[in-house]
């Protein structure tokens, strides 16, 4: 719990700071770190992408709950943004994607540590998040197309992302090199300066999510994600929890400034809290999934591990902010954001509380 908590607090450090602070100077220099951590974030999260190649169909119906999933969230926020806010459709669907990504890291270990790694809940929750940030990740480029227009760079960076995607599935954890959390940074770091360079030699936009992602597949480390719940377990800090605290913080950070103007900041309470419950609203789709393989309790609970967001949701919201979206409906989200992590260590007890009570009856 201690490490959700230090995500939400950090980030609410970093907003505040932001407000008391002109930190515009120094985002040439903050930008690309937060970028840089994103990227690293990423690796990891295609280091633990798994995938049988000789079942390849039968992933089918898990990534077809796991978008809807992420569908729902999205659409039920970027409607609200759309119906409320004067923002464009395209806007609105931006800064709505925020809403889907389910924190895999902090739900995965959590679980683990709360000794349910070998329930049903535990195994089905790691391929659905895994797949709701992969289909998050993916999603992401149609928005940049709308908001492009189609033209001949859309093509090409379609035709950029087919080659990405070709390329994680071809090498699917078959490249060899270095995969120790120091190789990693480094890796994340050259992959950051390449994706910034290429952006202005070419003018095409392509976001550090996807290359990131795709640099993780390939990376040949099976037993990366075991290895990191054991770290977990034993309660040290690590590299890679500074890293990530630090992210954090540097996300609240590049937030832009909170200026409510004319509105009184109980409606802007009360906006915040909606959109928190249009977001998990949407994620309870596999309550109504398994019939088969599991119980409603199981369903349910599987349903509540979803709703936890972190560092991928984080990093959509910092990548919506270059799209021009107005400032006032980017610090909902941003607060909204704030409060899911905030409640994360609730949603995590109450789903150990649900799998416990079915334990104890069974």
């Amino acid at each position: 719990m201690i490490k959700v908590f230090a995500y939400s607090l950090l980030m609410i450090m970093g907003m505040l700071f932001s407000q008391v602070i002109d930190l515009s100077p120094y985002h040439p220099v903050l930008h690309p770190l937060t970028l840089m951590i994103l990227a690293y974030i990423m690796i990891e999260v295609g280091l633990e992408f798994t995938m049988d190649k000789k079942h390849v169909k039968e992933y089918g119906k898990d990534y077809l709950i796991a978008m809807t999933a992420a569908a729902f969230p999205w659409i039920f926020c970027s409607a609200y943004f759309w119906f409320f806010f004067s923002v464009d459709l395209t806007s609105a669907a931006i800064i709505g994607r925020f809403a889907a990504p389910t924190s895999a890291g902090v739900l995965f270990t959590m679980l683990a540590a709360a000794g349910l790694a070998r329930t049903w809940v535990f195994k089905k929750a790691r391929i659905l998040a895994i797949f709701d940030d992969l289909d998050t990740v993916l999603m992401i480029i149609p928005l940049q197309m709308m908001h492009m227009g189609f033209n001949a760079k859309s093509i090409y960076l379609l035709l950029l992302i087919i080659f990405l995607l070709a390329l994680s599935y071809r090498f699917l954890h078959r490249v060899r090199i270095p995969v120790m959390r120091s190789w990693l940074f480094l890796y994340a770091i050259i992959l950051t300066l390449f994706i910034e360079l290429f952006e202005k030699t070419t003018l095409i936009s392509l976001e550090i999510i996807l290359p990131a992602f795709a640099l993780g597949c390939m990376l040949y480390k099976p037993h990366f994600a075991s290895k990191r719940l054991e770290l977990v377990k034993t309660g040290r800090l690590s590299a890679d929890d500074l890293l990530k605290y630090g992210y954090m913080f540097l996300v609240g950070c590049s937030l832009p400034k909170i200026s409510h103007g004319k509105s009184v900041w109980l409606f802007i309470a009360l906006h915040v809290v909606i959109l928190t419950l249009l977001a998990n609203l949407g994620k309870i789709f596999p309550t109504l999934c398994y019939k088969r393989e599991a119980s409603l309790r199981e369903r349910w609970a599987l349903s509540i591990a979803m709703w936890p967001r972190g560092e991928v949701g984080a990093g959509i919201l910092l990548i919506s902010m270059k799209y021009g979206i107005p400032s006032d409906v980017v610090e909902l989200a941003q607060l909204s954001l704030a409060l899911n992590l905030a409640l994360t260590g609730l949603f995590i007890y109450w789903v150990i509380k649900i799998l416990h009570r079915k334990t104890a009856r069974s």
